[in-house]
């Protein structure tokens, strides 16, 4: 538990700070989890030098790095494992501390596009009034219930068909931020030991103004109608605009550091960051509309772009740092902004989908069962005291955040069919997604006359291990690429296509598996250069062209589904390359495949997203194909 001001100095046990909650469902099966393996080194090695083949320009360049493979495996490689088995045989989590600092924590460009993710929800369910008000006391009322779960021990846990996963990263859901800091950033924790979730408070923002809203009475949480009226009191009362302190967050870490340390140096300041640290979580109360995938989505990701900077962005009203931001746009559109150092995307889906499913039910609790013989208190406003330089500094940081916003294209494509149609064909959605985008991508390539830059990240689930977090699926393989290479050969027949797809997905489905038994490639290389000390040469192999091309992510990838979610996505991780955050689980009324493609505007995004287009639909004629000639074959 922290209390006061958090220090400006990190602590060095600051991860261990946050409390688990009371015991209960949610945290029992921690103690049975394995830990995070080291693989041997030789597998590591073989499933290396397999995805450099298809990203080496030509053989000679591919022969070259092999000998530097070969060179560190029987050299500095023994030496440099020895000391990560060590190293996991005596800590609790070999690669923690490496991937929280090495991922997130010492990067310094805006977390804004770069590293912060959103999830668009679809709308407020039909029998419930369709106001912006109505929508973000549900939201509050959802999320409140089940902080309390979760602090009780009861909120219950995320399992998959193969068992329990890691709930730790929870710790860090709720009452805690992160904090600006050099040369490392960290989070700062509230919470406290033994809360029985009957208390909080929510953070509100609303033009650029800051409320301290306190959904509680005598430890029973609001009624929706008296939520209702605490948060139609914030709209009455913020009908002009104020100095966005938020923009802040959106700046680059240093310069955030630096005001931040310029804000906190009034006592009347440090007081209102403790309390937006120390919230529940915060609530985002847009004027803008959101009428479309692609509005809504940017709305999230980086606030709404007025014509210039002069005007007011929609990210005077985040506080980027919060782990949580659940957002309200005046039309009753909604969603939800994740701050990504701490936790992943699979725990906020979760409360997400848990949330809005509580909101959808028709016995959803409406009321307190506390009697309301008090009236609760309005929700109380955060106004700073700006100098001269904090006012100079906001402005310095809606310049920055206009150029970062503007400086992004973003896409949404939809295919004419889902998730059913590529199980009848007997094929992995999730691998069928995956080689829509190497087609794309290939023939985006070819038709501009460029080489492959990259190799593609996808992500892979790391959590049935204690404090898993992701691992990488090499999606780029010599099989994949024979088929990308056949689809477009008019000498290579239906059948042939069709076998080499079934082997590029069956060596995609097998590295999908490796990589979430955290037996992939690149958090052991991670790991083991690491391990490097103060006067040990690189290995020559680090520093190989095709190794370095091999994880410079072109494509950046990730699918997570929610039945509630319509947008979903976050930046590209290269200057070259392009965000794909895509859904396979839509069906029924819904019933299509969804990518939302992003970029810098230099990048040819639209050109890929027709790509994506065209290549889901030869994909599926593909198969419709094979499957006319199975069924020819039987007459």
């Amino acid at each position: 538990m922290s209390t006061g001001a958090p220090a400006r100095t990190r602590p060095t046990n600051w991860k261990d700070l946050a409390p688990a909650s009371l015991p209960g469902p949610t945290f029992a099966a921690q103690s049975a989890l394995p830990a995070l393996p080291v693989p041997p080194l030789a597998d590591t090695i073989a499933q290396l030098k397999q995805s450099l083949r298809p990203i080496a320009w030509d053989e000679r360049e591919y022969a070259e790095a092999l000998l530097k493979v070969d060179a560190f495996f029987n050299g500095p490689g023994q030496e440099l494992q020895r000391r990560l088995e060590e190293r996991k045989a005596s800590s609790a989590h070999w690669l923690e501390e490496w991937w929280d600092n090495g991922a997130y924590l010492t990067y310094r460009d805006s977390v804004v596009v770069n590293v912060s993710y959103y999830y668009g929800f679809k709308e407020h369910p039909n029998h419930l009034p369709q106001t912006a008000v109505h929508r973000a006391a549900s939201l509050v009322r959802a999320v409140m219930l089940l902080r309390k779960q979760f602090k009780l021990g009861q909120f219950q846990p995320e399992t998959t068909k193969e068992g329990p996963i890691c709930m730790d990263s929870y710790r860090w859901m709720f009452d805690c931020c992160r904090v600006p800091g050099q040369p490392a950033d960290w989070s700062v924790s509230y919470a406290k030991q033994g809360d029985r979730g009957d208390s909080g408070h929510v953070v509100v923002f609303r033009r650029g103004r800051m409320w301290k809203l306190e959904p509680w009475r005598n430890g029973e949480l609001l009624g929706l109608e008296e939520l209702q009226e605490q948060i139609q009191h914030i709209y009455a009362n913020t009908e002009q605009e104020y100095l966005a302190v938020g923009l802040l967050t959106a700046s680059n870490r240093d310069v955030w550091t630096k005001d931040y340390d310029t804000l906190a140096a009034d006592p009347h300041n440090e007081s209102i960051l403790r309390t937006i640290h120390s919230a529940a979580f915060v609530l985002c109360l847009d004027l803008e509309a959101a009428d479309d995938l692609v509005s809504h989505s940017r709305q999230l990701w980086h606030g709404a772009v007025p014509p210039s900077p002069d005007a007011k962005l929609g990210l005077r009203n985040r506080w980027m740092d919060k782990p949580l931001q659940f957002v309200v746009f005046d039309n009753a559109g909604a969603g939800f902004v994740g701050e990504h150092s701490i936790m992943d995307g699979t725990p906020t889906v979760t409360l997400c989908d848990r949330a809005l499913d509580l909101i959808a039910s028709p016995d959803f609790e409406t009321s307190s069962s506390s009697p309301a013989t008090i009236k609760p208190a309005l929700p109380t406003p955060l106004d700073w005291n700006i100098s001269p330089a904090a006012e100079q500094a906001i402005q310095d940081a809606a310049n920055a955040a206009y150029a970062l916003a503007t400086s992004q294209a973003m896409n949404v494509v939809r295919t004419p069919y889902g998730k059913r149609a590529i199980k009848a064909f007997g094929v992995s959605p999730d691998s069928w997604a995956q080689h829509i985008i190497q087609l794309a991508y290939a023939r985006l390539l070819r038709r501009r006359g460029e080489k492959r830059a990259g190799g593609t990240y996808e992500s892979a689930s790391t959590r049935r291990f204690f404090k898993g977090r992701t691992e990488v699926i090499r999606v780029v393989s010599t099989e994949t690429d024979a088929w990308v290479r056949a689809m477009d050969d008019s000498t290579t027949s239906v059948r042939e296509k069709g076998e080499l797809f079934a082997r590029a997905v069956a060596v995609h489905v097998q590295n999908a598996r490796t990589a979430g038994q955290g037996r992939g490639v690149d958090r052991h290389l991670f790991g083991l250069r690491k391990l490097l000390r103060e006067g040990e040469p690189i290995p020559e192999m680090f520093e190989d062209p095709v190794i370095k091309r091999a994880s410079h992510w072109v494509l950046s990838t990730s699918a997570i589904f929610s039945k509630h979610f319509g947008p979903y996505g976050w930046g590209e991780v290269v200057p070259d390359g392009f965000g794909v955050a895509y859904m396979t689980g839509f069906d029924g009324e819904y019933y299509f495949l969804q990518y939302t493609v992003t970029s810098r505007t230099e990048m040819p995004n639209a050109e890929f997203c027709a790509e994506i287009k065209k290549a889901a639909q030869d994909l599926y004629e593909l198969h419709a194909a094979l499957r006319g000639d199975q069924q020819r074959a039987k007459l």
